[in-house]
């Protein structure tokens, strides 16, 4: 839960948040890569004493330090890039038209006061809740998008009901070679699949005073969307990488060869590169995880990791010595790792034995992000005096359709 102060409640206008945030990417990208330089010359020092067999701690320190701070300046460098996105796509809580002013207003009002107005009844509970408007409900999106990983790569399906069931082609259409004049007998038809795609609920309960309501301090549509953007963006985090499917979508971690829902697909598991370092990854496995994927997928192919295991793969060389991951050099754009973007996903698992901790591919082709249509907010002003809660609740699921689109190396 969390109370709102005033400080938090200012707002700047879109076109200072894009000035500031492409002048922020320019210092940033500068300051990212004197570090990666850094970070390589440091590395060179410590690969020549290893060589004499000689491994000095300060040495080593301060390659770790400047390798921490490398993925800092890259980390700093995406959430802008990220905002500068979402802006351009209409985001950061950008002004909108209301669909429905009157019903807009009206929830305004009662979002204030209490107030029940003839004109809020639009998707009434029986609890009291009521379905947030379509700006709003876009606003939240919005701020989603920008700061989930998941969201930014994946496919994203809006539905009316509870559940979505995607079918699946498995050919099996038989043919042959006859003569001009051969009797054509009847060939087997193609046969299909079907996967479900089950919706859980995620909620947030975010206060505020009934004074600071009352006084018309708060953008009640930014505020609604800050405070859900970080409950629903942890949660939709873990989901969409690990979930189990119970309650909350199906990661597509789990998809793969010897996981939990390996065979929920009708398309099959998610192929396994298997790593021979117990906790570690070479250069050539890096390749060879890309070769995995097929060409049909590579155009819109990226990895996905977290930044420990970024960290890792930093010291990575190709046999001519040339570093395969390269930090941001433009805004908008990501790190590259052997020449495709990488996304960080915080909660990839790090590299241990047995664990997961790289995958590679398209993941708008490879995975459905399943959002059930509407946003609901229950006003809360009795359970926690002086503060009116706001119990915000949105149901989404998620799975991989396509699982030839995706691939992954686990550790030894």
């Amino acid at each position: 839960m969390k109370h709102i102060v005033p400080a938090r409640l200012s707002a700047r206008g879109l076109i200072a948040v894009r000035a500031d945030a492409t002048g922020d990417v320019a210092k940033l990208i500068t300051a990212l890569n004197q570090d990666f330089s850094d970070f390589k010359a440091t590395l060179e020092e410590k690969d020549k004493e290893l060589a004499k067999k000689f491994d000095d701690v300060v040495t080593t320190e301060k390659l770790d330090r400047i390798n921490a701070s490398v993925g800092d300046l890259q980390s700093a460098v995406d959430k802008v890039n990220a905002q500068i996105a979402a802006f351009e796509m209409g985001g950061l809580g950008g002004a909108t038209k209301p669909v429905d002013a009157e019903y807009t207003d009206a929830f305004s009002a009662h979002f204030r006061s209490g107030d029940i107005q003839a004109s809020l009844n639009k998707g009434t509970a029986s609890e009291g809740g009521y379905l947030a408007p379509v700006e709003w409900d876009r606003t939240i999106t919005d701020k989603l998008v920008e700061v989930s990983p998941m969201r930014q790569v994946a496919t994203v399906q809006r539905i009316s009901g509870t559940t979505f069931s995607k079918l699946f082609n498995l050919r099996g259409t038989a043919s042959g070679w006859v003569g001009e004049t051969t009797a054509r007998g009847e060939t087997a038809g193609p046969t299909f699949g079907e996967m479900q795609f089950p919706t859980g609920e995620i909620y947030a309960n975010p206060a505020a005073t009934q004074q600071i309501l009352d006084d018309g301090e708060v953008n009640v549509e930014a505020w609604l969307a800050g405070e859900v953007e970080t409950e629903f963006a942890v949660q939709e985090g873990a989901a969409f990488i690990a979930g189990d499917g119970t309650n909350k979508p199906y990661g597509f971690l789990t998809f793969a060869t010897g996981a939990a829902n390996a065979a929920r697909n009708p398309l099959g598991s998610i192929e396994v590169q298997a790593l021979a370092g117990l906790a570690a990854i070479t250069s050539d496995e890096i390749v060879e995880l890309v070769y995995l994927l097929p060409s049909a997928y590579t155009q819109n192919a990226r990895f996905a990791m977290n930044r420990t295991t970024q960290g890792e793969v930093r010291k990575l060389k190709d046999g001519q010595g040339n570093y395969l991951w390269q930090p941001t050099f433009v805004a908008g754009q990501p790190a590259t790792l052997a020449g495709y973007p990488v996304s960080e996903m915080a909660d990839m698992p790090d590299m241990a034995t047995g664990a997961i901790p790289i995958a590679f591919g398209d993941f708008r082709r490879g995975y459905l992000i399943v959002d059930r249509a509407g946003i609901r907010v229950l006003r809360d002003p009795y359970t926690n005096k002086p503060y009116v809660m706001f119990y915000t609740t949105k149901r989404v699921g998620g799975g991989v359709v396509d699982p030839q689109a995706i691939k992954v190396a686990r550790n030894a």
